[in-house]
């Protein structure tokens, strides 16, 4: 199985995240951030890798507002590499890229696209051996609980209540909050008490460190399962253990520079759940070195996953390795169209049984809403 062609999609869907209404103010500052109330399309960076035996790998390369410079970077540096690799040699070829890439950083563009070349490969490596991705990986096959991960609602109070609410109507009793002022989160609390269910909160790195402690004293009666990304710059990790003696579980990692910056951050004893994002940190190779650095510190591994993609699938293949409580991060949101069924979200996945991640795309959502393509070869 020889690769003789990649094909990259950019793609853009509609989307709709319930009524918005009392939306607050907008920050100035999160046009790239996805989960802004000011987005209404969600995109998803796609690698097709397609072989000399009609096998297609799938994979899916960070992200969101980056997408064009990664577009650019898998088609001009990524992967021309990788044509005429046999799957066999996968390993051998995609660290013989990062280290020809490394000049270009641990993080940012270039990054993003090996991983999502990655992912793609072990696609195909599961699919020569006949199995599953969780079974290749050699995960336990079960039913994966899903949690609700909201869009921003602007810190209004009142539409942060209304749409945990709806969330919990729907069956989860998981929910991720986007907001960063007390009001606003101690009324998610309300609209899902403790005993009813966890409550998570990502700020997006907003705070220093002392503006980040004062928070997390605030939020501490709140009960929360974890507050993620207080502090800025992301990779403060002395900063970040800081903030952690305040009593609130810490999380990140999503941000880190590939599998040393997860390493930094569990050296210093800065989280309490460390959340690697499998196209960000390097793809399915890099996520199993995670996991196996956290065993080792004993900290709790919890990936972060606002795709919709075949790093969504990704994610939830490499969760049968993780202990049955990890749940699996969705956008809790309302698609114009499905690129496949399981979008269709309700509290539990079942993942699809087709040897390899099992993405299959419905071409026509494919074609629709394609806003960019190219083809290496």
């Amino acid at each position: 199985m020889k690769i003789i062609a990649v094909e990259l999609l950019r793609l853009s869907v509609p989307f709709t995240a319930g009524a918005r209404r009392h939306v607050g103010a907008v920050q100035d500052d999160d046009a790239f951030n996805a989960a802004s109330p000011r987005h209404s399309r969600m995109e998803s960076l796609i690698v097709k890798v397609h072989t000399d035996t009609g096998h297609v790998g799938w994979g899916e390369a960070f992200g969101h507002g980056s997408n064009p410079v990664t577009f650019e970077a898998l088609k001009t540096l990524v992967s021309p590499q990788f044509i005429g690799v046999h799957i066999t040699e996968r390993a051998r070829a995609m660290e013989a890229a990062r280290k020809a890439l490394h000049g270009f950083g641990s993080s940012g563009p270039v990054a993003y696209a090996l991983a999502g070349m990655d992912i793609a490969l072990w696609d195909l490596a599961a699919q020569q051996a006949g199995q599953p991705l969780w079974q290749y990986l050699g995960g336990q096959p079960r039913e994966l609980e899903l949690y609700a991960s909201l869009v921003s609602y602007g810190n209004d109070p009142q539409t942060v209540a209304l749409h945990v609410s709806r969330a919990r109507e729907a069956g989860f009793t998981k929910v991720k909050l986007h907001e960063t002022e007390y009001p606003a989160i101690a009324a998610a609390r309300q609209a899902l008490p403790a005993e009813a269910g966890q409550l998570m909160v990502d700020v997006n790195c907003p705070w220093s460190v002392e503006q980040a402690a004062a928070t997390a004293r605030q939020l501490r009666e709140l009960g929360l399962t974890w507050l993620e990304e207080p502090v800025w710059p992301p990779d403060d990790a002395h900063g970040l253990a800081q903030v952690r003696r305040e009593g609130v579980p810490l999380a990140a990692g999503e941000n880190a520079a590939g599998v040393n910056g997860i390493r930094a951050l569990l050296d210093q004893r800065a989280v309490d759940i460390i959340q690697p994002s499998v196209a960000k940190v390097g793809g399915i190779t890099a996520m199993l070195e995670v996991f196996a650095l956290a065993q080792g510190y004993g900290v709790q591994v919890v990936p972060h996953c606002f795709y919709f993609g075949p790093g969504l699938l990704a994610v939830a293949h490499l969760c049968t390795l993780l202990p049955a409580q990890v749940a699996v991060e969705v956008p809790f949101i309302e698609f114009e169209a499905l690129l496949y069924p399981q979008l269709a979200f309700t509290p539990r996945l079942s993942l699809p049984e087709r040897p390899g991640l099992g993405f299959a795309p419905d071409a026509d959502v494919m074609a629709r809403y394609c806003i960019a393509h190219a083809r290496v070869a």
